[in-house]
Parts: C-alpha cells; structure tokens; sequence
C-alpha cells in the first residue's frame, strides 16, 4: 500500500512538472508573439513614412517658385501639370519666367487658394498665355475686385470651366498623384467671405503619392488652422512637407496644428523683407514666431527650412518612398534672421 501511495504522489509530481513546463513555454511564446507583434506594428508604421534622401529620382515635382512675396507652386506629375496659386499683379513677369524655365506649356488644373492680389495677380497671364484645362478657386465671389474679375473674364472668353473646391473634394493630378481638400466647408466659406477675412477661405489640401505627402494652406490663420482640428480631417492633417501658412506669418502656425501637421519639411514664399514698394515684404515674413512653432511644436529640422527669398525657387522630388529637395541657392539664412528678428 506504502509503495502504490509512492508511485502515485511520483506520478503527480510528474504531471505537475509537465504542466509547468507547458505553461512556461506557452508564456514565452506569448513573450515572443507579443514582441514580434510590437516589432511588425513598428515597421509597418514606418513603412507608411516617407524618408529624405540625396538626389532623389522620382515621377513626382513640386516647385515653389521664386516670385517674390506671392505664392505660386508647380506641381508636374508625368501626365499633368498643376499650378497652385500665381502670385501678385507686379510678380507676373517673375512668374512667366520660373513657368518658362520649368517647359511649361500647358497647365491641366490652376488652383486658386484665395481670392488676394498675391495669390491671383497672374491668374489672367496664364489662362491668356498658357494652354489652360480647368480652374478651381475657393468659391468666394469677388465680382467688383479687377483682380478677380480679370482671370474669371479670360477663362468664360476661352470656355474654361471654373469650379469651387470645398471639404471633401479630391483631385486626380495622375500617375497615383491625389489631392483632398480638407477646408473650408461650404458653410465656413461663407462665414468668412462675409467678414471679408478672406485668408481663411483659403483652400487648405493635402497632395499624397505614395507614403509622401505635402500640405497646401494658402494664406490659412489660426481661425482657419483650428476648424480643421476639430473637423474629421484632424488625423489627416500629418504631412512630410508643410507650405507654410501665410508666408510664414505669426498669425498661422498655431501650436496644435503644427503638432498635428508634424512635418520635415516646411517650404516659405516670401519676397525682400529690405523692399516695402509694391507686393514687397513689408509684413517682414517669415515671423520668429512661427519659424520657432514649426521647430518646437513640429520638431522641424532648421536645415529643412526653406524661403525663397533665400534660397531661390525650392524643388522637393519624390518617388512615392523618397523625397529630397534641392534649392536655386544655398544659404544658412535662419540662425541669423531668429537672432536678429523680433
């Protein structure tokens, strides 16, 4: 009896042994599933990112001209040409040259952000002189403005359709090239063409190709900025590369949105701050204010910041992983202008 009592606690105890032994397995495998999950969740976030290289080759260009202190940005797909905004009426020579110098003879989609002389001033010289398909503006009607009259006249005169992109639109620009437009809605519009504040009509859209981004703000204010933080777009708004919100003013660039944005890459229009005559810099763009959101708030390299003014017309290329930009000139220009400037 003694020796059957012993030969059963022997089997127990060996149950027991094996039981642990399959539990500890079974928690180092679950260890190692979890870990392996962490690591496949990390890379495929990082795979979703977009990475700065040297020299990039790729389908896709985007050229923020030199043109002074309007705006104006070449987007050249393989199959399209865009072109966002065409800065100032006394910018039109500028302007003419840069699209020239870029082998632009035609233009699919002309995009305008806002109804102001900086961003429309040659909208009448290309649809005259270039070979036009579509236009698309903020929807603000702005009949008595010359300015505006102008470029509406010329393209009803060629049978170009004019239309209003709002919240919600998207674009084609080809070869997997897509644009969404995030603001304003119909109904901001009309708010703020009302107020005659019309920055904050301004179309604001995100171009994506690939795992590259880059997001167009017009002349957007922190009005503007905090509508499409609490709107459905907010998770859209990160970006690789941010065109800086009204030249660089201290009346964009708000905290929260740039942490939002959280871009690489920021890209400023602004002409000679020296040069108050005509569309001249007066306002003294780009502000410290926003130079330091873009780097705190961002995390924004200085290196990756660029102004016209500075560093001629800026060209990002991207092959739908990569992206690299190449500027007309070199210059350390931010160090010394955040010392110096108030």
């Amino acid at each position: 009896m003694k020796r059957l009592w012993v030969l059963l606690m022997i089997a127990t105890f060996s149950i027991a042994l094996l039981g642990c032994g399959n539990s500890g397995k079974n928690e180092n495998q679950q260890k190692n599933e979890t870990v392996r999950v962490a690591i496949d969740d990390k890379e495929s976030l990082k795979s979703q990112e977009s990475s700065q290289a040297d020299n990039v080759k790729g389908d896709l260009t985007i050229k923020m001209l030199n043109v002074g202190q309007g705006d104006a940005i070449l987007i050249q797909t393989k199959s399209q040409n865009i072109l966002v905004d065409t800065s100032d009426t006394d910018e039109r020579d500028k302007l003419r040259a840069e699209l020239d110098k870029a082998g632009v003879k035609k233009i699919d989609k002309l995009i305008l952000s806002h109804a102001h002389a900086d961003h429309i001033g040659g909208a009448k010289l290309v649809i005259d002189d270039y070979n036009v398909k579509e236009v698309y503006n903020d929807g603000t009607d702005r009949g008595k403005y010359n300015v505006y009259k102008g470029y509406i006249n010329a393209a009803e005169k060629k049978k170009i359709p004019v239309k209003t992109l709002q919240a919600g639109d998207k674009l084609n620009f080809g070869n997997k090239v897509s644009f969404e437009v995030f603001y304003p809605t119909e109904e901001l519009r009309a708010k703020f063409a009302a107020d005659k504040d019309y920055n904050d009509t301004s179309i604001v859209g995100k171009l994506t190709y690939g795992n590259f981004s880059m997001l167009f703000t017009g002349d957007a204010e922190k009005v503007a900025e905090n509508e499409q933080l609490n709107s459905s777009y907010k998770k859209k708004l990160k970006s690789t590369v941010l065109k800086a919100p009204h030249h660089g003013s201290k009346t964009s660039a708000g905290a929260d949105y740039i942490k939002a944005v959280s871009p690489e890459c920021v890209v400023i229009s602004a002409g000679d701050p020296s040069d108050p005559t005509g569309s001249g810099n007066s306002y003294g763009h780009p502000h410290n204010q926003a130079l330091n959101s873009y780097i705190k708030n961002g995390g924004v390299d200085k290196k990756n910041i660029f102004w016209t003014f500075e560093n001629g017309t800026i060209t990002i290329t991207s092959d739908g992983k990569n992206w690299s930009v190449t500027t007309e000139h070199k210059s350390d220009w931010i160090n010394n202008w955040l010392k110096n400037k108030k």
